[in-house]
């Protein structure tokens, strides 16, 4: 009787687990309901040229960027409603490793609605410092992030977290986007990606 007893319990500890993977699963597909997956430019291509403004009102273009060194870019979430927890914590374990970083150039694109992006923007940043080679810049619109084929179309969605490292001549030479909200590439992983 006993042993009936402990099957029951594992058939139903198994169908419990079966169960939570599944709900799981369909929700991550919910996300983007009948969209593929994000398009951007891929390792060994150029990487499309954009000029975006930070909030001094200041132009950053790659183009001009990749002139003085490698870049590093990290397109993140924006607001969606609210400040996205991961993106803080990968702007701060940027900011934290700023002197491996220091020779080269690092984007953070912040998307958003542009009627109060730089109010959200602001809100982000926060007291946060940022050294002369980071620029924190604006995608009013999602110009940026539909033109790299990162728009995430979804409820409280933005953009899909993404980071790549452009060469010199403007050649991406790594570049990860994830389709979840962790799994970022942290500095480590851009350091070892450096030209």
């Amino acid at each position: 009787m006993k042993n009936h007893f402990a099957t029951f319990g594992l058939l139903l500890l198994l169908a419990a687990v079966t169960f939570s993977s599944t709900a799981q699963a369909q929700r991550r597909r919910q996300a983007t309901p009948g969209k593929e997956p994000p398009h951007p430019p891929k390792v060994g291509e150029v990487a499309p040229d954009f000029e975006l403004v930070d909030l001094k009102g200041e132009k950053v273009s790659l183009k001009e960027l990749t002139k003085e060194s490698p870049v590093v870019m990290l397109v993140l979430r924006g607001w969606y409603g609210k400040q996205c927890p991961m993106c803080n914590r990968q702007v701060g374990e940027f900011l934290s490793k700023k002197s491996a970083l220091s020779k080269v150039q690092v984007v953070m694109i912040y998307p958003g609605e542009a009627s109060q992006l730089d109010e959200h923007a602001k809100q982000f940043i926060g007291s946060k410092s940022f050294p002369d080679n980071y620029h924190f810049v604006l995608d009013p619109d999602f110009k940026f992030t539909n033109a790299w084929g990162l728009r995430w179309e979804a409820p409280r969605e933005t953009a899909y977290p993404s980071t790549f490292v452009v060469d010199q001549e403007q050649k991406l030479v790594f570049g990860k986007t994830v389709v979840s909200h962790g799994d970022r590439a942290d500095v480590s992983t851009v350091v070892a990606n450096l030209p």
